[in-house]
């Protein structure tokens, strides 16, 4: 099974895939595939809160690129939190759209239950600015590409979920 959840900012998505992805694995202990690279003390505060509320019930694995790589050695569940932090560290690191979205296709294809996060951005206005935008471009199509391999999709906001399929 995969499911995707999608919405803004402090919008409750990753505390309704946490719970979602406790529910589906049952007596096992998913991994928490943490994709976040902590450049200031912000993403840092953010990153213990974000553990600080997982606390024991996953184990977690911490890969800022290798999604695909590490994905292929996980044998339970796992939720990836999130995939817009790891589009964003591709396109630090230089890696072209096209190879970013055939590795999150084959993500897509394997065959292991996901639970994926990803930021809604594509809802606000043009950026004048042509990495914003690029970024923006990517995320739509890396979120099209998901929603299209999951058999849940939920929308997020107010910390409430809105099924989309």
């Amino acid at each position: 099974m995969k499911i995707l959840f999608i919405g803004g900012v402090k919008s409750g998505k990753s505390r309704l895939a946490e719970t979602a992805i406790l529910k589906h694995a049952g007596n096992v202990k998913p991994y928490y595939l943490a994709t976040n690279e902590c450049f200031d003390d912000e993403m840092s505060t953010r990153v213990s809160a974000h553990k600080q509320q997982r606390q024991s019930a996953f184990e977690t694995i911490e890969e800022p690129v290798k999604l695909l790589k590490t994905l292929q050695s996980c044998k339970r569940p796992v939720l990836v939190e999130c995939v817009t932090m790891w589009l964003n560290n591709m396109m630090y690191h230089d890696i072209s759209e096209q190879l970013i979205l055939a590795e999150l296709k084959a993500v897509m294809e394997l065959p292991i239950d996901l639970v994926l996060v990803h930021n809604e951005v594509g809802s606000g206005v043009i950026s004048d600015n042509v990495l914003a935008r690029q970024f923006v471009d990517l995320s739509g199509k890396a979120s099209q590409l998901m929603a299209r391999n999951c058999e849940q999709v939920y929308f997020c906001s107010a910390g409430l979920a809105l099924r989309m399929n």
